[in-house]
């Protein structure tokens, strides 16, 4: 079914009418044509009315649930009410009410969730997924995929086919009262991605996601349930920030859109009326200029932002005028149908204004798969929506924990023995957390409630200056909203400011990162996004060092700003120059070859590391990522790989299932590849594919054949702006090629011609070939096989294919602004065109990372296999590929090695002092990648020397950057050396001046003379 609901939320989104589309073989328009005519023939005037109307199913009155059953069976009856929204209850409960609604129902309900973190937001009996600010914290947005695949997964087993989620608003004030920690960060980038991926979860799950709350409900200091808060921005700024994520949603294919209830002159100058019930906003900004076609829902209309000033049926009529489809808890459902009636009548609305939306509501209902509804089974359901949010939950916590500041290097991770104290805050007695820390450090433990007061306290601080060598503080149970402090008390704050003055105490803030501007001078912060036993046992793991810091904070805190994160890890350390074997001073050098570099035009900029014994001793980013020089290069900037993707991915795979005996490289392609057998490709030997000796053609431009010669631009037919069933592959933004043309690229393979056997020939191909081989051993695709093989183990999060579903686009380094093909800058989108053809992901390039995740990589194949206490190769294995294997060649099995007459050729390569043992690979767009495991070295440099103008561009390679940059790494190793040598060097005495002995006495006999 997710190929058919893909359609309609395409159609949704662009076309403007959901009946538009949906054409697939088992939801074809046909049958959907059929089948919303008959249910809308069934609806009188007052119903097709309350077709459109979302009705409360339960709420929360103290400790009791109550649902409204019986009211809503009323409104089915007399008005074919169309929708109800399920809130409180378990979930045994919300499944037999459903049941028995369904079954009153002549036109099945669309069943609604306000459920941002899953149904665990809203039934009792099943656990919430993390919060959107927590998944924010990771490094990765296919965290959030995972988990909006998960959230459908659960909807669709509870009988709900709608999730008013994900909040795509930019939470720039930390003061928000209503969004705040429901809110993705404050970068508009992440938001935007963090929204679309979880969507696409959701989505391709088989549930409508709805982004919310369209126009951008981040900047506001009051809580739209209770009043209405006003924006006073221009449309300028709103474009720039606020609607950037709703805009990317709706390129993406959203299915659905919920509007705010925000005064905002700048769009809307009628006075008090929300932005849900402004015809400018929905109709005149949403519809005609953001071209969003899916469903509106309007934010719950008996909020008091709305009701305030529209009551008794007023907001629905005016929602309804304002261009909205679904009027969200309208409260009077007789008295807004007599209104709307009315209005109807006196020319402010029409029947087929009325109409066209029951019919999109409908289509939406059959394209979810409510034409063929299902009782919900009772029978383990309990179990059944809790089974997948553990684990995803714990994945998403190692991710997202944060070291905010570690001014003591010794405090994480925290193995030292000593006398150590606890101190929690918010507790009053023992929790999960104080209990690890007891049971792992026989810690003394202090617990210091919000209620407690300064004599308590004063008690606390007094017992912690007996002398501990570490203090552990944490906060718990604080409010997720910022009001009071977040209920946090002065008492315990001046505890925290007091402790912070001793040594090693190591801060964790567990719950919404905003609290820790109540200890933002302390020198160890932790932010630990929530209050659970889950992020208990994280933050544990995190302490004793066995997990490394990868989150970084979403939003700006006090002084630290939203970015910010320790999240080099303990087994590869980022140190000082010296304590990782490399002459500091001799090491100087290196910026003024990379800054000559950037000032000759050879690249806008460059990430430089170096690595020594296990340590990076350099590790410095330069210039910016285009000539524009608007935006600086930092160490988390992730580039284009291009073909050290070979060895990064590929290879790698390779070696691994060769290791596990799944992939003999003794045998062919045509053993491995069936489409390859009876042609001239069929008998290539594996061996020789690695070693580029096959005879395989160096490339092939495969788009050639679908660009026009003359101009440069695609033909007719190959591509298509908006993706759909036939159109799917991504080559570029706003550019989506047939599916079926990879079938002909291979035959292009298969056809190619093939040279004589034993000549080196470095070829794309060869690697495209085993990058599928991989495929066919695996049942992977090669990009999910490295991932969960190599990447995710050694927590190399931002080295991926397909980065503008993991990254924020203002992290990726842009390459060409290509002028044929693709016309355009390709950011984020790989620059080899073949591999883009191929989706992003092929054997020979479509790889992106930063550098010291793919330093992971590289300095696990230095330890012989091991990394993080993990192995994933054996030494033999890595050993044996990174051998010379080619009599014809430098290579190894698909490594490049240097020239075998290094020592002494006039062109050494890839630098005059590498060993022969060393091993890595350049890449076109200006990376170099290189091991040399006698010395234990590592060395990376990473550009975009290809932006904007693409290969022409040769001076990275005339000026020898990467190679002298290198020498001078292997100059400051043997510097440093050397003066170590002179330092342990024994200690001689100095030498004295020779003295003369004397002579010795002798009695002589006296002689007279006579």
């Amino acid at each position: 079914m997710s190929s058919a609901f893909r359609s309609f939320l395409l159609a949704a989104a662009l076309c403007g009418s959901i009946s538009a589309i949906g054409q697939t073989v088992d939801r074809d328009s046909a049958q959907a044509d059929k089948w919303v005519k008959k249910a809308f023939r069934k609806l009188n005037k007052n119903q097709k009315i309350a077709q459109l109307m979302v009705l409360r199913l339960s709420e929360r009155r103290g400790k009791e649930v109550v649902f409204f059953d019986e009211d809503i069976k009323k409104y089915i009856k007399k008005y074919k009410v169309g929708s109800v929204c399920a809130f409180q209850g378990n979930s045994v409960q919300q499944a037999k009410v459903l049941n028995e609604l369904q079954s009153k129902s002549k036109i099945p309900l669309l069943v609604c969730v306000d459920g941002e973190t899953g149904l665990g937001m809203r039934f009792g009996d099943v656990k919430p997924f993390p919060d959107q600010l927590t998944l924010g914290a990771t490094g990765d947005a296919q965290i959030a995929y995972n988990i909006g695949n998960a959230i459908a997964a659960q909807c669709r087993r509870a009988g709900i086919q709608v999730d008013y989620a994900p909040v795509v608003d930019i939470n720039n004030n930390p003061n928000n009262p209503v969004i705040n920690f429901r809110s993705f960060g404050e970068d508009k980038y992440k938001v935007a991605l963090y929204g679309t991926r979880i969507m696409k979860g959701m989505q391709d799950g088989g549930i409508l996601a709805c982004a919310k709350h369209f126009p951008g409900h981040g900047d506001v200091a009051v809580d739209s349930h209770l009043d209405l808060p006003v924006i006073n921005k221009s449309l300028a700024q709103l474009d720039s920030l606020e609607l950037y994520p709703f805009r990317e949603m709706i390129k993406a294919g959203v299915g659905s859109m919920m509007v705010a209830h925000l005064y905002i002159p700048a769009i809307d100058t009628t006075h008090n009326q929300a932005t849900s019930l402004s015809k400018n906003n929905v109709t005149g900004l949403l519809r005609d200029q953001l071209k969003f076609g899916g469903i509106t829902f309007t934010d719950a209309l008996e909020m008091k932002g709305v009701a305030k000033y529209y009551p008794k049926g007023d907001a629905a009529l005016q929602s309804l005028i304002a261009g909205n489809d679904m009027l969200c808890l309208p409260g009077d459902v007789e008295g807004s149908i007599k209104k709307i009636r009315q209005a109807i009548k006196d020319d402010k609305l029409t029947w087929a204004d009325i109409d066209a939306r029951v019919k999109k509501v409908l289509y939406a209902k059959y394209k979810l798969g409510l034409d063929t509804l299902k009782e919900i089974d009772t029978l383990n359901i309990q179990q059944d929506l809790n089974k997948d949010v553990d684990r995803l939950k714990r994945f998403a916590y190692e991710k997202a924990i944060t070291v905010v500041a570690q001014a003591d290097k010794n405090a994480l991770p925290l193995n030292r023995i000593g006398k150590v104290a606890f101190v929690g805050l918010g507790l009053e007695k023992e929790n999960h957390f104080a209990s690890r820390v007891h049971e792992l450090y026989n810690a003394d433990c202090y617990y210091l409630s919000y209620q407690d007061d300064s004599l308590k306290a004063k008690q606390i601080l007094q017992q912690l200056r007996s002398g501990y060598d570490a203090v552990i503080v944490s906060m718990h149970k604080y409010a997720k909203y910022p009001a009071r402090n977040f209920g946090i008390s002065n008492t315990a704050v001046n505890v925290v400011r007091q402790l912070q003055q001793q040594k090693n105490v190591i801060s964790f803030a567990f719950g919404n990162p905003y609290a820790i501007k109540n200890i933002a001078d302390a020198n160890n912060i932790v932010a630990a996004y929530e209050d659970d036993s889950l992020m208990h046992d994280v933050a544990i793991d995190l302490l004793i060092g066995k997990i490394t810091p990868k989150g970084t904070l979403p939003v700006t805190v006090d002084r630290f700003k939203y970015g910010t994160g320790v999240t080099t890890n303990y087994y590869f350390p980022v140190v000082a120059a010296n304590e990782a074997g490399l002459d500091s001073t001799a090491l100087t050098r290196i910026d003024s070859i990379a800054n000559n570099a950037i000032a000759a035009g050879a690249t806008p900029g460059c990430v430089v590391l170096a690595a020594k014994d296990g340590k990076v001793g350099f590790y410095k980013a330069y210039g910016h990522l285009s000539y524009d020089a608007k935006e600086p290069v930092t160490l988390q900037t992730v580039y284009d790989m291009a073909s050290v993707t070979k060895i990064s991915a590929t290879n790698v795979s390779v070696m691994k299932l060769y290791e596990e005996g799944k992939l003999d490289i003794n045998k062919t392609v045509g053993d491995y590849l069936p489409w390859l057998r009876g042609s001239n490709k069929e008998g290539l030997k594996l061996t020789d594919v690695l070693l580029h000796q096959a005879g395989l053609v160096a490339f092939i431009p495969f788009y050639k054949e679908t660009i026009d010669p003359t101009t440069g631009r695609p033909k007719p037919g190959f591509y298509h702006e908006t993706p759909d069933k036939l159109y799917s592959v991504r080559v570029a933004n706003h550019m989506y090629m047939r599916a079926d043309y990879i079938d002909t690229m291979k035959t292009r393979i298969l056809n190619s011609k093939l040279g004589a056997p034993n000549k080196y020939v470095y070829s794309d191909n060869d690697f495209i070939l085993l990058g599928m081989i991989v495929q066919q051993v695996t049942g992977q695709t090669l990009d999910q096989y490295v991932r969960n093989t190599f990447y995710l183990p050694l927590n190399m999060m931002s080295t991926t294919f397909k980065p503008l579903e993991h990254e924020p686009l203002d992290l990726i380094a842009p390459t060409e602004n290509e002028k044929t093909f693709r016309m355009q800058q390709m950011r984020g989108d790989v620059h080899d065109p073949g591999a883009a053809m191929f989706g992003g992901v092929a054997g020979h390039a479509g790889l992106f990372s930063n550098a010291y995740d793919l330093a992971q990589l590289y300095q696990m194949l230095l330890n012989g296999g091991e990394l993080h206490g993990v192995r994933l190769l054996k030494k033999e294995t890595i050993d044996y590929f990174t051998a010379y294997h080619s009599e014809i060649s430098r290579r190894g099995l698909g490594w490049d090695k240097p020239e075998k007459d290094n020592a002494t050729s006039k062109s050494p390569y890839p630098s005059l002092s590498v060993s022969p043992q060393t091993f890595g690979h350049t890449g076109f767009t200006g990376i170099g990648v290189w091991a040399d495991p006698k010395y234990n070295l590592l060395y990376l440099f990473f550009s975009n020397r290809v932006n904007p103008d693409g290969g022409d561009n040769g001076k990275l390679s005339s000026m020898n950057v990467r190679s002298n940059i290198q020498e001078v790494i292997y100059d400051a190793m043997r510097k440093k050396e050397a003066a170590d040598a002179v330092k342990a060097a024994p200690v001689k005495e100095p030498v004295k001046p020779a003295v003369r002995p004397k002579a010795p006495h002798h009695r002589h006999k006296r002689v007279i003379k006579k």
